[in-house]
């Protein structure tokens, strides 16, 4: 096992903590039944929600790409090896 793939490997494991982390600091899109009976939350919750919630979507979206990246990478160097 080269250095490059141990450094890959370690990468890889702290991406997907991170994308694990960012999914579930996400609100879900949907309230359920009990924000259907009992009514949504306010209007200024909601927007401050929405912009963390975009920012946090915006980052999962970058990490996946990056975990993509350095999986084919790795992927790569194995065959080439």
């Amino acid at each position: 096992m080269s250095v490059i793939e141990i450094i890959c490997g370690v990468v890889l494991m702290f991406v997907a903590v991170a994308i694990i982390y960012l999914t579930l600091a996400q609100e879900s899109k949907g309230k359920g039944l009990s924000g259907a009976i009992m009514g949504e939350g306010g209007m200024m919750e909601a927007g401050r929600t929405r912009r963390k919630d975009a920012k946090l979507a915006k980052a999962t979206r970058i990490l996946g790409v990056v975990f993509l990246v350095v999986i084919l990478l790795v992927s790569v160097i194995s065959v080439m090896e």
